[in-house]
Formats: structure tokens, sequence, C-alpha cells
């Protein structure tokens, strides 16, 4: 499973040759559609539907996660106990991710940070 935080959506969703040969490469590999939690739609759009219209087109390729469980909920809590950083977000992302996923994001430190107390998580950076 492949979850994207929203540098990962940001930089996929550029439209460059290498988003574009990058999500080829996912998709053959098949770890595509990615997820992404609605949570991550706040970081990632403007509230703007011209400036937003690649991103927009993008989000039409994922998987939308619309909801986060209690226990959802209950372990990014523990997960950012643990790591001692990270967003709200980040946590969910990370909670979501396990078992054994992978979260592909522009800022490492704090999901690497995360997924070292997470059940098989890794992350890439993109």
């Amino acid at each position: 499973m492949l979850i994207l935080d929203s540098g990962g959506v940001t930089r996929l969703s550029s439209r460059t040759k290498p988003a574009l040969a990058l999500i080829r490469s996912l998709v053959d590999e098949g770890l595509w559609p990615p997820i992404v939690p609605t949570m991550v739609l706040v970081e990632s759009l403007r509230g703007d539907p011209a400036r937003d219209a690649n991103t927009n087109r993008f989000l039409k390729t994922c998987i939308i996660q619309p909801e986060v469980t209690p226990d959802m909920a209950r372990r990014a809590a523990e997960l950012r106990r643990r790591a001692r950083t990270g967003s709200a977000v980040d946590a969910l992302i990370v909670a979501l991710a396990e078992p054994d996923g992978t979260v592909l994001t522009g800022d490492k430190a704090d999901i690497e940070a995360l997924a070292a107390h997470a059940r098989g998580v890794s992350v890439e950076l993109i």
C-alpha cells in the first residue's frame, strides 16, 4: 500500500517529466493508485479552483481515504508521543500506512521519526 502526504501529492501533481516518469514506474510496480487521506487535501489544496486544477486532476487517479477511525487517531497520537515530533497529519498518515505500507513524502525527517515506531512502515522521499 502506498500513502501520499501533501509533499507527495504536490510533487506528483506537478505534471513534470520526473513526476510522470515516477507515476509510470509506480503503475508498473503495481503500487498505483496511492491512498491520499482527506486531511492531506487541506495541506495540498489552496481553495482556488484555478490554482488547484492540476492537483484535483491528479487526485482523481488516487484513492481518497475519507475517514479517521477513533483507533487510528489513538494510534497516531501514540506514534506522535513516542517520536516526539511530527504534526497530527503526519502521524495519521503513518498510522494509516500500518502495517507494511510505504509513505511517499517530501518531508522525510518527521515521517521517518514517526515510522520508526510503526509496524513495518517504510518512507520514500520524492
